[in-house]
This record gives C-alpha cells, sequence and structure tokens, in this order.
C-alpha cells in the first residue's frame, strides 16, 4: 500500500481523533464555523501525509529552504517548496518566520510571470487556524508585500473566524473593512464576512460596535445585500443589548421566516424592552399550535421569559398579566421553556460551506481549494457543494 492511500485510509481515525491532531488551546474555544465548513479536515488529511514524507527529511528541508530565502540566495522558492513548508509547519517562532519569508519569496519572484496555478491563500490560512497562530496570519494578511496572495473570499473567512475564536472582534472587523475596500467584482460584501463582522460587533457589544453595526447595515442596504438571518440575529442582539431595542425590532422585520428560534427568542426580548409584553404574547402562544407529535420542539430561553415575566408586571393590564401568567404555565408544562442562553443559541456553530453566489469565472476567487488531485484545485477532497441552512436551534 502506498503512502496516499494509506493515508486516506487513515482519514477517517484522524478526524475522529481530531483533538490529538489540533492544538488544545482550540479545543475550548468556540468556532463560528465548524472546522469542516473551513477545510481544516482536508487541510488536516494533507499535513499527515506530508509529515508522514518527510518523517526523516524534515530538518534537513527546513535548513535547505532557510538557505533558499536568505538575502544573498539566489534559488528560487517553487509551488513545491511552500505547499510542503506548509503542511510541515509546527507552532514554533522558526518554522512562522521561515512560512512568512518563502511567501515574501515566491510572490515576489512570481509577481511578473506565474506557471503555476495553485492559489495559496486558503491552505495557507487553515495552517495558522490549525497552529492557533491569529496575529501572525492577520500580519501577513496586511503585509502590502503579499498584496491579492490572499484575495479568496474563504480565506478571509477563515482568517475572521481564527480571529473571532481568539476573541480579537476588533481585527475581525478590521479585516472585513479591508475585504470590502477591496471592491472584489460581485462580492463587495461576502456573507460569510458579514456574519463574522456582525457577530464580532455583538461579542464587543459597545456603543461603537453598534455605530459600526449601524455603518455597516447601512452600507449593505445601499448595495443591495440580502444579509443571511445570521447576520441578521447578530445585528438585533446587539442592538438590544445596547438599549436601541426598536432598531432591532426594524431587523428582524426582514426575515422572511418568522419562526426560527433566534428570531422568536429576540422579538419577545425587544417587545418586552419597548414596553410591548401584549404584543409579545402572541409569539409566545404561537409554538403552542405549533406543538404536534411530528414537530420539532420550538423553544423560548428562559431568560427572555424572566424579561417579559418583568414587563407584565410594569404592564396595567390585568388581562395581559393573566394571559401571560396561562401561556407560561404551558409552555413549562410542555417543556417549551429552555435553560440554553439566547447567546448559545445565536453563536451555534455554521456546519456547513454556504458560497457566495457567482458566475462560473468567478469560481477561482471564491475557490476553497477543496478539489481533488494537482493543479488549480490543491489536493484536498471537494465538498458537498451545497448551500444549507444554519443550525438554529429549534
Amino acid at each position: 500500500m502506498n503512502i496516499s492511500s494509506f493515508s486516506y485510509n487513515c482519514l477517517g481515525r484522524q478526524l475522529l481523533s481530531y483533538q490529538r491532531v489540533i492544538p488544545v488551546s482550540i479545543l475550548g474555544s468556540r468556532f463560528l464555523y465548524t472546522p469542516a465548513a473551513l477545510g481544516l479536515e482536508g487541510y488536516i488529511q494533507v499535513r499527515e501525509r506530508v509529515k508522514m514524507q518527510f518523517s526523516e527529511l524534515g530538518d534537513r528541508f527546513r535548513a535547505k529552504m532557510k538557505d533558499f530565502v536568505s538575502p544573498d540566495s539566489v534559488n528560487m522558492v517553487f509551488t513545491e517548496d511552500l505547499k510542503h513548508m506548509v503542511h510541515l509547519a509546527d507552532a514554533t517562532e522558526d518554522d512562522l518566520e521561515l512560512i512568512e519569508e518563502m511567501m515574501l519569496k515566491f510572490n515576489s519572484q512570481n509577481k511578473d510571470l506565474r506557471f503555476g496555478s495553485f492559489i495559496f491563500g486558503p491552505v495557507v490560512m487553515r495552517m495558522y487556524y490549525h497552529l492557533n497562530r491569529p496575529k501572525e496570519a492577520l500580519k501577513v494578511f496586511l503585509n502590502p508585500d503579499l498584496e491579492h496572495f490572499f484575495d479568496q473570499i474563504i480565506s478571509y473567512q477563515v482568517l475572521m473566524d481564527l480571529l473571532f475564536k481568539n476573541e480579537m472582534y476588533d481585527e475581525v472587523m478590521q479585516v472585513a473593512d479591508v475585504v470590502k475596500d477591496k471592491q472584489i467584482p460581485n462580492s463587495r460584501f461576502p456573507r460569510n464576512v458579514v456574519v463574522l463582522a456582525l457577530a464580532a460587533a455583538y461579542k464587543k457589544n459597545t456603543p461603537e460596535s453598534l455605530q459600526y453595526m449601524k455603518k455597516l447595515w447601512a452600507e449593505l442596504q445601499e448595495a443591495g445585500h440580502e444579509p443571511m438571518r445570521k447576520a441578521i440575529t447578530f445585528a438585533a442582539a446587539l442592538a438590544i443589548n445596547q438599549n436601541a431595542p426598536h432598531i432591532a425590532l426594524e431587523l428582524l422585520s426582514a426575515v422572511p421566516k418568522q419562526n426560527y428560534v433566534t428570531i422568536r427568542n429576540l422579538r419577545v426580548s425587544a417587545l418586552a424592552d419597548v414596553g410591548r409584553p401584549d404584543d409579545a404574547l402572541p409569539i409566545l402562544r404561537s409554538v403552542l399550535e405549533m406543538d404536534g407529535p411530528q414537530e420539532t420542539k420550538h423553544t423560548f430561553c428562559s431568560e427572555v421569559i424572566e424579561k417579559m415575566k418583568a414587563a407584565v408586571s410594569r404592564c396595567d393590564k390585568k388581562e395581559v398579566h393573566q394571559e401571560f401568567q396561562r401561556v407560561v404555565d404551558q409552555l413549562n408544562q410542555l417543556g417549551h421553556v429552555t435553560d440554553s442562553s439566547l447567546d448559545a443559541q445565536l453563536c451555534t456553530e455554521i456546519d456547513k460551506v454556504i458560497l457566495t453566489q457567482a458566475r462560473p469565472r468567478d469560481q477561482r476567487v471564491l475557490a476553497a481549494k477543496f478539489n481533488s488531485g494537482r493543479g488549480r484545485g490543491g489536493d484536498y477532497p471537494r465538498p458537498l457543494n451545497q448551500r444549507a441552512g444554519l443550525r438554529d436551534m429549534e
């Protein structure tokens, strides 16, 4: 059995033992996108194969590459050199410095003439993600000498999710602004980039992040962009947290289907905050009307119910008090109230690759580098080319 087929047969065991492959620091963190959605599984597969091939040659290869990137060296860094190093790199200062120097030399020597079709941006960002090195990833992304090296939507997404996971929310929004200013044809506002930018603004939860959200939202509206539901819920939750429930209600009205768990909870929360608990009662009742043996259990967060209770207590309408108590008793009795926090529901991981719609000639920009075989598609197995819904908790 050759090395390649052996590595493919071992893939199942590698993915099942994912925690042995990735740094421990990643395991306790919250992703916004799952590793599968970011292509990390494919990266790990190739990484294991390359490490096996270089099991006794790794140090010698590193020494050769250090010689190649020295200022007085006339040697070129070829595509295969950089591909190997990206999959061999460990989270050491020496390896990360070598990777950066190799990228700079590779990019410089290939500015006027490029024969290779391999696109490095997504793979390099997955390397930084796997090693959990957000600062180094941001540094190379912002390096003007690597301009256009990371101009792929999946590269932006992997970088921003890495920053988000490490609670570098200002930097997430910074990257989103850089992407916006790049004016990518037909993709000025990639959907997943917008989701991550608004998620960062929500997590930061400051008056400044609210202003950032409002400005970004105005730009989205002007451009005719239709945000994903996930983006809308982050924006609405931020508005509620920043005492602007009226903004949240306007944002939520843009969602075609109002029965998603996050939408229901946010609407009830916002209506309670604006002093209209009577208008929230039909939303609470709606899950009782949908209940049935074939239906998914529709729930409300206990924190939202408590907020409604406080709003009802301030209401001077006796019938509202009575109806609220009747509905809440039924919700509790039938298991429609959950202790899961609204924040946990908002940040439920997205587990499918969602590609921004584009014409065939734009797919190179969107490529996640998953195609099987060599060349333009890289070495990673292709995922299902499917636009999936978000894993909202019903």
